[in-house]
């Protein structure tokens, strides 16, 4: 059997480089692992108004036991009753706040209030504003969540001209967007 000058040469370079890049792994230095990222604890909104409407404010997301506390504090709304929700993409760059997408709903449930059986994860059901334009709301949401692969964060926020009505398939025919936010991870 007659082995070629080159085929050896051959043979032997891929052996003393393969030794080389054993030997260079054994010599490089141990890295711990990327740790792994602590849970969103608290998300919070600052919602802008959209073209032509002069509504403002911020919404805070806890997590808690039970659920998040979702805590809305908005101003420049006419008074009255006004639909709210989580809306799919927090893209608020168009002018009347339809980048924000529909309502969030990976389920494909159907609309309905926030205390529903069956619902969309966006579903915040309504703010109400008093004679000054000004609306709260304190209440724990038992659908949302600000971690796993159903998390609220980075989803857009909008509030609408109109009341949700609820019902109405398949958002609540709660009219024009008057203010839009992006949902971000709060300092806590």
């Amino acid at each position: 059997m007659t082995i070629s000058k080159t085929r050896l040469f051959g043979a032997l370079s891929a052996l003393l480089l393969s030794s080389m890049v054993v030997r260079a792994a054994d010599m490089m230095p141990m890295t711990p692992a990327m740790p792994m990222a602590a849970p969103v604890k608290a998300a919070v909104v600052l919602l802008i108004p959209t073209a032509g409407n002069s509504v403002t404010g911020t919404v805070r997301f806890t997590q808690i036991d039970g659920g998040v506390r979702v805590v809305a504090d908005v101003s420049g709304l006419k008074q009255g009753v006004h639909g709210f929700h989580i809306h799919e993409f927090g893209d608020i760059t168009a002018a009347d706040g339809m980048s924000a997408g529909g309502h969030l709903n990976p389920g494909h449930a159907k609309h309905g209030a926030p205390d529903a059986a069956e619902r969309h994860e966006g579903d915040l059901g309504n703010l109400t504003a008093d004679a000054n334009g000004h609306a709260t709301l304190n209440y724990i949401d038992t659908v949302i969540t600000l971690n796993g692969p159903t998390s609220i964060i980075g989803r857009g926020v909008v509030v609408h001209a109109d009341a949700d009505d609820l019902k109405s398939q398949p958002v609540g025919n709660a009219g024009k967007r008057v203010a839009t936010g992006v949902i971000g991870v709060a300092k806590s």
